[in-house]
């Protein structure tokens, strides 16, 4: 059995407490092990040592000697890609061909990404003649902004992690990073990746814990942090904005969704039921940029739904190893629950079950698993539950529509802004659509599409501020303005 400790200031410890608690494998629901539940204690040191590296070392390192720490950092996340895989996929349960593909790549490209961006971003400068006739110089410098709380995601553990912690310490911050209590095997796991290259103790420490009156609200609402950036559902997103609120800290949130895709009878009929297909099943629907709403133009909505109903059936689920594996479980026994009230709310709003519904039958000890069946809808109204509110499963309402107005308009009635995807040959429209749907990121004719070097992000109630290539300096530095009278 695992035991995995908290790691502050380049050292694995326990708590002052001695409170632990169960990792399980969703696959099984077999214990992977005990974690060990960061208090108060434990982030007071947390961040005392990632303030007292800003001073140290680390903070009188180079850009290029920061740089070539992060690059020997992704190297030894690739020398060790087994071990992280491994540790991933046992917390998530997620098929292995998906993991060694995505997941872990990724986390390793984080880092060299914002390695090569602060590398070369720019600032500006400009010139004038002063009153007296002299000339004066203004130019931006950019400084980190210091200690950064990171709080992380179940459903990519590694690679959402990165995404924060790669241009935090790109930027020369210091990062305490409170992993999901689901899945907090890689995130330690990269506290011997910082030993072993040598970043200094104190630039990379992690608190495991849970939210309320745990790990989670100590390390928000500590002073002594001065910048928090999260991904997950909005209702915790609101909690963190208002921890940050005292002491005037910024906030970068990237939060829950209810992304829509828009297929329209010009279509590349085979991409775009495949395309969707990824976007409402893959991870077992848990991806923050997943389709949950599918709106079809009417003369090709039939036949979407029974090419969309045939792919569902197909996506068999089972081990992560197994390379017949197409869908894993979901997280964890509590989020099926929730899953599962909505598979139930669902009939009760009166909607045609077009499959799935429940929980598939899974052998031996598998059916100890946090398994539910892909499961498509149609036939309910805009304002039913399950066409308005998140789900994180892999579930998806599908709705016909009649005209391009009738679709901004279903597709905008959401409190959320995340993402889109549009599925047609006539590019005009593409275009007026990805004008006027409310969202951070749109796909046309595509989905899951991403140059790290653009902006990352939702609008309305799914974030604020933008993560990605120069668009995550803005929330990892502050700009110092210095003007020379020559």
């Amino acid at each position: 059995m695992k035991e995995i400790l908290n790691f502050i200031n380049g050292e694995f410890i326990g708590s002052a407490s001695g409170k632990t608690f169960e990792n399980r494998n969703p696959v099984d629901n077999s214990l992977i092990g005990m974690v060990s539940e960061a208090g108060a204690v434990e982030v007071d040191k947390a961040v005392a040592a990632a303030r007292a590296a800003l001073h140290g070392p680390w903070g009188k390192l180079s850009v290029n000697e920061r740089v070539n720490m992060l690059d020997a950092v992704a190297g030894e996340i690739n020398r060790r890609f087994d071990d992280f895989l491994q540790a991933e996929v046992a917390d998530t349960g997620k098929p292995i061909h998906l993991a060694s593909h995505v997941d872990i790549p990724r986390g390793a490209a984080n880092f060299k990404i914002f390695a090569d961006t602060i590398k070369n971003a720019a600032t500006e400068s400009f010139s004038m003649t002063t009153p007296d006739g002299r000339t004066a110089l203004s130019y931006a410098v950019r400084v980190p902004r210091g200690v950064i709380a990171v709080v992380c995601p179940w459903n990519l553990p590694l690679l959402l992690m990165t995404w924060k912690v790669g241009p935090a310490l790109a930027c020369g911050n210091t990062v305490v990073v409170k992993p999901s209590e689901e899945t907090p095997s890689t995130a330690t796991l990269l506290g011997e990746v910082m030993n072993k290259v040598g970043v200094p103790p104190g630039v990379y420490n992690v608190v495991h814990g849970f939210g309320p009156n745990s790990a989670g609200a100590f390390l928000t609402s500590h002073q002594g942090v001065n910048g928090i950036t999260f991904t997950g559902e909005t209702r915790t997103g609101t909690a963190i904005m208002k921890a940050g609120a005292e002491g005037i800290r910024p906030v970068s949130l990237e939060l829950g969704g209810k992304n829509a895709a828009f297929v329209f009878a010009d279509c590349d009929f085979g991409v775009a039921v495949d395309t969707v297909t990824r976007s409402v099943f893959e991870n077992c629907g848990q991806v923050c940029l997943g389709t949950e709403r599918v709106y079809v133009e009417r003369p090709i909505f039939e036949r979407f739904v029974a090419a969309l109903k045939e792919k569902a059936e197909g996506m068999k689920p089972g081990r992560p190893a197994d390379p017949d594996t197409k869908i894993g479980p979901l997280v964890s026994q509590e989020h099926r629950q929730k899953v599962l009230s909505y598979y139930r709310k669902a009939v009760e709003e009166g909607a045609t079950v077009v499959t799935g519904g429940g929980i598939p039958d899974m052998p031996g000890e598998l059916s100890a698993g946090a398994w539910v069946q892909p499961t498509i809808w149609t036939g309910l109204p805009e304002t039913a539950a399950v066409v308005r509110e998140e789900i994180f499963g892999p579930c998806c309402h599908i709705q016909p529509f009649d005209t391009e107005e009738e679709a901004i308009r279903m597709g905008n009635d959401t409190p959320y802004g995340l993402a889109t995807s549009i599925y047609t040959q006539d590019l005009s429209r593409a275009s007026r659509m990805a004008q006027r749907i409310e969202v951070g990121l749109c796909w046309i004719n595509s989905w899951f599409l991403r140059d790290l070097r653009t902006a990352f992000g939702g609008s309305k109630q799914s974030g604020i501020g933008r993560e990605g290539g120069v668009h995550s300096l803005e929330f990892y530095t502050e700009l110092r303005n210095v003007m020379t009278k020559f």
